[in-house]
Parts: C-alpha cells; sequence; structure tokens
C-alpha cells in the first residue's frame, strides 16, 4: 500500500511552515527530503509520521505503519544492547533482534548497557531499532548523526534490505547514502519568509 500525502499543510507553533506538499511513497521506494536548516523538513517527517497534526490536507496508507527515527536515539541506559532491542521487538510485536544485531554490528556489544556505548555506538544501536519494530515506512530524520563512514554504509545497507523487501523510506538527510531515491527539495513549499540561518532545525 502507498503512502500518500495530498496537498499538505504542515505546522509549527500554530504558523504554517509548508504548505502545498504533495508526493506518493511506493513499496520498495525511498523518498529523500532536501532543504537548508530550518526549511521545515523535521515538522514534515514529524506531521507524516503522526506526532504532530496537520493543518490542511490529506495523509493516506501511514497508519501504525511508521518506525520514526529522529535526533533521540530513545535508548534505555540501564538496559544492555539485547535488552533494549528486545524491549522495542517487544512494544511492536516485532521480529527477533538477531537480524538487527547483525546488521548494525552490535554483536560484540550486546550484553554492554547503553549507557556505557559511544554516542556512534548509541546510533547504531538506536538505528537497529527500526527493524525489531516490523513496520514497513521508515521516516527517517538526519539518521546518520554521529556515525562514522562505515557506520553510514552499515546503515545505508539496511535501508536497502528493507526496501528490497517491500519496505518505503522518507529520509532527510544531508549526506548521500548510495540509494535509489527521488528528492523533494521542500524550498519551494515554504509557507513563511524565514531566515533559515538563525532557525533551528531542531523546532522546524
Amino acid at each position: 500500500m502507498d503512502v500518500t500525502v495530498t496537498d499538505l499543510t504542515v505546522a509549527r507553533g500554530g504558523l504554517a511552515i509548508l504548505a502545498g506538499v504533495n508526493f506518493t511513497l511506493s513499496p520498495g521506494a525511498a523518498l529523500v527530503l532536501r532543504g537548508p536548516n530550518g526549511s521545515g523538513k523535521t515538522t514534515l517527517l514529524r506531521t507524516v509520521a503522526g506526532l504532530q497534526p496537520l493543518m490542511a490536507g490529506e495523509i493516506s496508507g501511514a497508519e501504525d505503519r511508521i518506525a520514526y527515527a529522529a535526533h533521540a536515539d530513545g535508548l534505555k541506559a540501564a538496559l544492555s544492547v539485547t535488552e533494549n532491542l528486545g524491549f522495542w521487538a517487544s512494544v511492536f510485536a516485532g521480529p527477533s533482534i538477531d537480524a538487527a544485531l547483525d546488521a548494525f554490528d552490535l554483536r560484540a556489544l550486546a550484553s554492554r548497557r547503553a549507557g556505557h556505548l559511544s554516542a556512534g555506538q548509541k546510533r547504531r544501536l538506536g538505528l537497529a531499532r527500526l527493524m525489531v519494530t516490523g513496520r514497513p515506512v521508515w521516516v527517517l530524520d538526519e539518521p546518520t548523526v554521529s556515525l562514522d563512514a562505515a557506520s553510514v554504509a552499515m546503515f545505508a545497507t539496511a535501508v536497502r534490505a528493507h526496501l528490497a523487501a517491500g519496505g518505503m523510506a522518507l529520509i532527510a538527510t544531508h549526506i548521500d547514502l548510495g540509494l535509489e531515491a527521488d528528492v523533494l527539495d521542500v524550498t519551494p513549499f515554504r509557507a513563511l519568509a524565514m531566515d533559515v540561518q538563525g532557525a533551528d532545525e531542531a523546532f522546524l
């Protein structure tokens, strides 16, 4: 089933940020969002993921099918790597954690508490959560933050495998992940004259 966004207006603090956004995401496809910091990519992703209400338009095909990953890794510091993944697998009634451990090279860290991981290791564990949700639509906001080149390649491989299995990915990133993906520049959809140099992407 496609995820379709039709004439969407998204807002922050009651003010429209982007207006008239249209796209369709089909099984096996990825869409990469582009635009300067503060242009509204995060607000668009959060709206598509159902984390904030839309101002106008329609989103169809996304209900209960999305796994969202943003700046926070969503980890429990006192739990081990396997316990964190097991927790999320149980929440979503997802698959075994074995594939996620292997895909993000976490086997050697399996018993280590998340609070004792480096920033890059935490990021890999946070992204590994996507694989244990069992959800077909991955909505990702700058997923490669804190990752070195090898880990970025690891993540890109995981996304390609997800797409090959019929999954979908909507990604805001400034990095070329080497994916076969359409690109949507959000700049033409800006609803406000904004100082993007002074804006904070975390709130837009």
